[in-house]
């Protein structure tokens, strides 16, 4: 058998341990990656590969950022913060038709700036949003697709998890990701404001118009949630000026974030143990996939497969647009099957030598396939932050979540096309750093 056949089964392994047998994505890669490296090279040797990979992974300086924003993002969390962000955006348009909608929209982008997290945005903002949509009659459709779009934001604005590790994976730079997120997570949340515009268009008494609060009051409101845009700040200049590392940018990030909510005399014991908890939960679920994505690329590396097959791509006579946009549509179906970080883990090795030779420039690559696949994770059967909505939601039925997300699949559709037609969107902010 040769060495392409026996990479190419391995993918097709993956896949059967994912899909038919629910094996957790970690531990089906790291598996498939022994085994295979095994029938290459020999089961001594893949036993000393997977001990020095994992050792190489868990000893990674650049990889103590995840525990660190993820703690930042669970800080916030567990503290309320996110309260404040909708309480402002809810005073400046929330008196509109659609304005509650629109202004969550709006909190959900900001409290992905410190977040990071799908499912943490998606949680806070169904607890603190729906209750005053409910109050004002919006209809569960727009008011849970809202939330469920909006919480993906998380994916795509800094500081971002997936990035971090698309970045540690591809050996580019972190900082130049972190600033290309911006501009494509600014472009998406525009979309989803414009949809909940155009859903109130057609149906007027789906989002009634709230209360119109005083300019005294916006102004209050803006600057109780101050805060949180002076930690953006903060980190993102720190990183464009070079005054910290990425990995120093996290500690600066969750020193600030444990800081503001102590002296608001919002974070006690309990609420600091329960963000410490969740933040060793989801770092160990991480550093568990990167360790698997490691080991499985070791087998992949020998049998050349990526190579292989980004060679063969650039030999094909089509136009390099349609191939991307095959890929594209691989990372579209493969949202809807599995996690995002998990599934670009998997594919990169194969895609990412594809696209570097053709041509595409690797910083617009990782962002563009993080907001396609970003959308799998409101479209069914995965769907995690509609089902986190749909839980917390009770009596709305799932299937009106689905329905409400459906309306905002074309916002993302719209976004990728302009990310395709217009690359400066991602690429002006990065260009900056050089």
């Amino acid at each position: 058998m040769s060495l392409f056949l026996l990479g190419f089964l391995g993918i097709i392994l993956l896949l059967i341990f994912l899909l038919l047998f629910g094996m957790p994505v970690g531990f089906a890669m790291a598996l498939v990656g022994f085994l295979g490296f095994g029938a290459v090279m020999g089961f001594n040797a893949s036993m000393g590969m997977v001990s020095s990979t994992v050792w190489s992974v868990f000893s990674n300086y650049g990889l103590i950022i995840i525990p660190l924003f993820i703690f930042m993002g669970q800080i916030a969390f567990h503290t309320g913060v996110s309260e404040k962000m909708y309480t402002a955006a809810d005073r400046f348009i929330g008196h509109i038709r659609g304005g509650m909608a629109m202004a969550t929209v709006f909190a959900c982008s900001a409290f992905s700036a410190i977040c990071g997290s799908n499912s943490a945005t998606a949680a806070t903002m169904t607890a603190v949003a729906l209750p005053e949509m409910n109050k004002y009659g919006y209809n569960s459709k727009l008011s849970t697709g809202v939330i469920a779009c909006g919480s993906t934001l998380g994916v795509v604005i800094p500081p971002s998890v997936v990035l971090i590790i698309i970045g540690l994976y591809t050996n580019q730079s972190i900082v130049k990701l972190f600033y290309g997120g911006i501009g494509a997570g600014l472009l998406l949340t525009l979309m989803f404001a414009f949809t909940v515009f155009f859903i109130c268009l057609k149906h007027p008494t789906w989002g009634p118009a709230g209360t119109r609060f005083s300019w005294k009051e916006r102004g209050k409101a803006l600057l109780d949630s101050s805060e949180i845009l002076i930690i953006f700040i903060i980190v993102m200049l720190g990183l464009y000026f070079g005054f910290f590392t990425p990995v120093e940018a996290g500690a600066v990030g969750a020193f600030l974030v444990l800081a503001i909510t102590f002296f608001q005399g919002k974070l006690n014991v309990k609420k600091l143990m329960a963000a410490t908890v969740d933040t060793l939960i989801v770092s160990a679920m991480v550093m568990m996939i990167v360790a698997g994505a490691a080991i499985l690329g070791k087998f992949l590396t020998v049998t050349r497969l990526p190579f292989e097959v980004a060679s063969w791509v650039a030999t094909l006579p089509v136009p390099k647009i349609f191939i991307l946009v095959l890929i594209l549509l691989v990372y579209a179906i493969g949202g809807m099957l599995m996690d995002a970080l998990a599934l670009l883990l998997i594919t990169l090795p194969i895609f990412f030598p594809m696209a570097q030779v053709l041509g595409f420039n690797p910083i617009w690559f990782g962002i563009t396939v993080t907001v396609v696949t970003t959308m799998g994770a409101v479209t069914p059967p995965i769907a995690a932050t509609a089902y986190v909505v749909a839980g917390m939601a009770k009596p709305v039925p799932l299937v009106d979540v689905f329905r409400g997300v459906f309306y905002f699949l074309p916002a993302y559709l719209i976004t990728i096309f302009l990310l395709l037609l217009f690359p400066k969107i991602v690429l002006f902010l990065p260009n900056l750093l050089q």
